[in-house]
């Protein structure tokens, strides 16, 4: 948990600015996965890059909107907004587990694909942690909210061994 903003008592503009400046690393390295995405698509046709389409729905989908509704969800849901630790791993784990599946798919490294995989559940683990006591102060947060950022959890959960047995199918 995060402790009461310094200067002073946790007034309701200084939790809602707690709460934007969570989003910010999630949100920005999202944003830039999302473009990476659209560039890699961009290319693909021309240059014959055959894992292109791929690489590019994994950028945008996994890296990049995954990782913006994580981060965003847990700054907006959690009864306090995760510490600057726990979002700096959450950004570390998250975003080199994604490079590693990128690059083990790409090099046809089962074992490194099973390393981004490891690493994605603990990612996937600790945002599931942030949100075990959802957010009860004004302005209401609806249990749907809360359901719709489990619900991403469990799907991305269910991804990760779904896409390893892909991994080890093709290049085991």
């Amino acid at each position: 948990m995060s402790s009461p903003p310094v200067g002073g008592a946790a007034t309701p503009e200084r939790i809602t600015a707690a709460r934007w400046q969570a989003m910010g690393g999630f949100a920005l390295l999202g944003l830039v996965a999302i473009i990476a995405g659209g560039f890699v698509a961009a290319v693909t046709g021309p240059t014959g890059f055959t894992e292109g389409s791929w690489v590019a729905a994994y950028l945008v989908l996994v890296a990049g909107v995954a990782q913006l509704c994580l981060g965003m969800g847990q700054a907006l849901l959690a009864a306090v907004p995760p510490s600057k630790r726990r979002r700096g791993w959450q950004l570390v784990l998250y975003n080199v587990a994604n490079v590693a599946v990128l690059f083990g798919t790409l090099s046809g490294s089962v074992a490194v694909v099973v390393a981004g995989g490891a690493l994605l559940l603990v990612a996937l683990a600790l945002f599931l942690a942030a949100v075990r006591r959802p957010r009860t102060q004004p302005p209401h947060t609806h249990s749907w909210y809360l359901t719709l950022y489990r619900i991403l959890l469990v799907i991305l959960g269910v991804s990760v061994p779904a896409g390893v047995v892909l991994s080890v199918l093709r290049h085991g």
